[in-house]
């Protein structure tokens, strides 16, 4: 190769890598496995070793992760948090253990910790004399973002470590956020259940549960923190790894108890295939076995090249996939309308497992990867779970392939499809596929409970003409049933009574069953609790819904489409006439004298902070939110406020000063 070609071939290799960086730490949302991007980087990084003159500052070789995301402050880390070196075989192996005899100018053996590398995302945890000061995530090694708020809502991170007789004044301590496979697998049925896009693999997941502005959300995730290292620490000096994890254990973390001590590098390859051998076995992901120089003083002695610290590598597992053919891309209808393409392919095994389907998620990974109907493809099982299309092997194409766009009507009933950012969507509620599933949900123990009413009564139901929409299930009478089949006297009675039983439902459970996109059962009851009865909700607003705590933009959003639509105002009228009874929640007190007023707060107040204002408000049943729009009942000012009052004068909204707002409080007491 030329030195022209060279230099080409490095930029090309540039621009990929740098893509994918950011696809992976800034979007989280990667469309290539992690050995492939390997592969990528190993091939830059040897053109530039045989082309040192090509190698600038710039080049991802040069630099460890990402960049920090908008919505966190950055957060810079004491000792750099470096990412490591990664070997691909045994010999690779025997290689790293010769670099370190050769630096230390020994012969004798080295003595290595080995432990599972986990195939999660890794956060450092700085504690100041014990206490939990920050948390943040890796990002380029040096900044990260600052997600202290959510870190604090992971069980296994401890907000003070347990007394010990080592508790250094400061210490950073890097682990990994995982999320367990089982509970991966429990999320993606509830989501799949519910009509909403399902994660693609644990790791993913992680990172954006992690990064969610509202920690109430990271809290509703079953994330956990293993400890596997630190970074700067202040006040003790340890002289081992061992020294480390058994102080982790002390003071509360969470470690994997699979580490060995190894006395050579063959003990830790042997680690590293008994590893590979039981990883089906665990509920995380691992994609390797880390093995480091247990003594901290060598570790000192070797210190770290420009990237990676040269005590330490990442010894990784082969990956699990299998190649195999696209016959046909089709489209699945979910209960709430979603339409995901699905690979349909030949049949392959992975890991003892037939795989015939594949989702293809959305659109965009489909022309990211290039994947077309009649292509060979490299699949695999997602974090294990997932079966997941890779990419397609181009080179064996033949020119038949064909490739694939999302139908502009739904293919199941021919409405006109809508897009939700990079989901599609079919709008028409009684579209077949989605009202079985809707039906389905609708007689669920969460919902109606109609005991009887599963999917093989609901398709005979539909087909038979006698279920058009959610409604009609309420009107059904033991005549249309009698003469069916599966039916006789007693399972008809045994139906309609189940029907009559259910239509006494608290307001709750009337509102889960409606499958509202988004809503699902904890949101359904946080509005039960926040209104009196299915009229108020009809007649909120986006402003209003949002001031909830919990309820966020998303939601709020698709809560007020919902009621707006005429087709679903019809429909509750029909639910209703059927003679529905929505059980409301009892108020244990009378609702306050500001009761459904909204109010917004602007400028600086003397007699008040912003949070007591909130405070007094909300405990006489108001509301604070924090932009003026039509629904806002009153602005209330102080010094310097800003564009928000000038808004509330256009649309004429009352407007407090504090003596006004204390004497409306004092009638409101």
């Amino acid at each position: 190769m030329t030195k022209k070609q060279a230099q080409k071939k490095i930029e090309s290799l540039k621009k990929q890598i740098n893509k994918h960086n950011h696809k992976y730490y800034v979007e989280n949302s990667p469309n290539i496995t992690d050995s492939e991007f390997d592969l990528l980087l190993k091939e830059l990084r040897q053109l530039e070793e045989k082309f040192p003159e090509l190698l600038t500052s710039d080049s991802p070789s040069q630099r460890v992760g990402g960049e920090v995301a908008k919505g966190f402050s950055p957060f810079e880390h004491k000792t750099p948090m470096t990412s490591i070196d990664n070997v691909m075989n045994e010999k690779e192996a025997l290689d790293f253990d010769k670099r370190i005899k050769r630096f230390l100018g020994t012969e004798d053996e080295i003595e290595y910790i080995a432990q599972p590398k986990f195939d999660g995302v890794s956060a450092s945890l700085t504690y100041i004399n014990g206490s939990l000061e920050a948390g943040a995530t890796r990002g380029n090694g040096t900044k990260g973002e600052n997600i202290t708020n959510n870190l604090k809502t992971i069980n296994t991170i401890p907000l003070k470590l347990r007394k010990s007789k080592i508790t250094p004044e400061l210490i950073e301590i890097r682990g990994e956020v995982i999320f367990p496979i089982e509970s991966f697998k429990t999320l993606n049925k509830k989501l799949e259940k519910e009509g909403e896009p399902v994660f693609i693999n644990p790791r993913n997941t992680a990172s954006g549960s992690l990064r969610q502005l509202d920690p109430s959300i990271t809290a509703s995730r079953p994330l956990m923190f293993y400890a596997w290292g630190i970074g700067e620490c202040a006040g003790h000096n340890f002289e081992n790894e061992i020294e480390i994890y058994e102080a982790f254990e002390k003071w509360g973390f969470k470690i994997e108890q699979n580490i060995q001590n190894c006395k050579n590098i063959d003990e830790a390859i042997k680690y590293h295939q008994k590893f590979e051998s039981i990883r089906d076995t665990l509920n995380y992901e691992v994609d390797g076995v880390v093995i480091k120089v247990k003594e901290r003083e060598l570790q000192k002695k070797l210190g770290h090249t420009a990237k990676y610290p040269r005590w330490s590598i990442a010894f990784k597992f082969k990956a699990r996939q299998a190649v195999t053919k696209i016959n046909d891309i089709t489209i699945q209808v979910g209960r709430m309308g979603l339409l995901t393409p699905v690979a349909e392919l030949e049949p392959v095994i992975i890991s003892g497992i037939t795989v015939k389907r594949a989702s293809l998620h959305t659109e965009d990974i489909i022309l990211s990867r290039d994947i077309r109907i009649g292509d060979e493809v490299i699949v695999q099982r997602a974090g294990d779970v997932i079966p997941e299309v890779v990419k397609p092997i181009i080179e064996k194409r033949s020119g038949d392939e064909k490739e694939f766009q999302m139908p502009e009507k739904c293919p199941v009933c021919s409405t006109k499809v809508e897009k939700d950012n990079a989901y599609y969507y079919c709008p028409n509620l009684s579209c077949l596929s989605q009202l079985k599933g809707r039906i389905k949900h609708l007689a669920s123990r969460n919902s109606f409970d109609i005991e009887g009413l599963g999917e093989k009564i609901v398709v005979q139901l539909m087909n038979e003409g006698l279920i058009n929409d959610l409604a009609d299930i309420f009107y059904l009478k033991k005549e249309d049933l009698i003469d069916l089949e599966r039916f006789a006297e007693k399972s008809s009675d045994n139906l309609i009574e189940e029907i009559e039983k259910s239509k006494k439902v608290s307001f709750d459970r009337f509102l889960n069953g409606l499958s509202i996109k988004h809503l699902g059962q904890r949101m359904a009851q946080v509005l039960s609790e926040n209104f009196d009865d299915l009229k108020s909700l009809q007649n909120t607003t986006y402003d209003y819904l949002i001031s909830i705590k919990t309820v966020g933009p998303e939601i709020a959003e698709s809560v007020v489409i919902f009621f707006k639509k005429e087709e679903n105002k019809e429909l509750l009228d029909k639910l209703l006439q059927s003679g529905i009874e929505i059980i409301y929640p009892q108020r244990s007190k009378k609702p306050g004298k500001l009761h459904r007023r909204t109010f917004v707060l602007t400028g600086t107040l003397e007699s008040y902070t912003r949070d007591e204002a909130k405070e007094i408000i909300e405990s006489l049943g108001g509301k604070v939110t924090s932009s003026v729009s039509k629904s806002t009942d009153y602005v209330l000012t102080g010094e310097k406020a800003g564009s928000k009052l000038q808004k509330a004068q256009k649309l004429n909204i009352t407007i407090l000063d504090e003596k006004q707002f204390k004497n409306l409080i004092e009638k409101a007491l």
